[in-house]
């Protein structure tokens, strides 16, 4: 029976990292944001939505308590998937413009195959100014 060679630590082969640490942070942050289903059909939402979204118009649309949907997309914005702007009393959400490349490609991998609805999304807040 043929034994293999034994080798030093680092002699086998030389192995280069070329994703920096910092990048893989931040892509780690946006995988574990849209790994859970939810949060994945929110983006999903946001992106097919013509203009930003409230909460309240995603409560409806999937059928959850506002304090969930907002935990959810507290986790999109840390992830940096999520921006938000304040109108009036309302709070709007979009997907953010300035998505690394590779967090718009999952973003538009899982959106290519069906839109979620959302009623009133494109419907105008009595109220709100802007």
């Amino acid at each position: 029976m043929d034994q293999l060679p034994v080798r030093q630590r680092g002699q086998c082969c030389q192995v280069t990292i070329e994703l920096p640490s910092e990048v893989a942070e931040q892509t780690v942050e946006v995988l574990k944001a849209l790994a859970d289903p939810t949060r994945l059909q929110i983006v999903a939402a946001l992106a097919r939505s013509q203009q930003p979204v409230c909460v309240c118009d995603l409560t409806t649309a999937f059928e959850l308590s506002q304090p969930t949907i907002s935990h959810h997309i507290g986790k999109l914005k840390a992830a940096g998937l999520v921006t938000s702007e304040k109108q009036g009393i309302w709070v709007y959400y979009s997907l953010r413009g300035d998505l690394l490349p590779a967090a718009r490609r999952l973003v538009d991998a899982a959106t290519a195959d069906g839109a979620v609805p959302l009623a009133s999304a494109t419907q105008t807040r009595a109220g709100v100014g802007g």
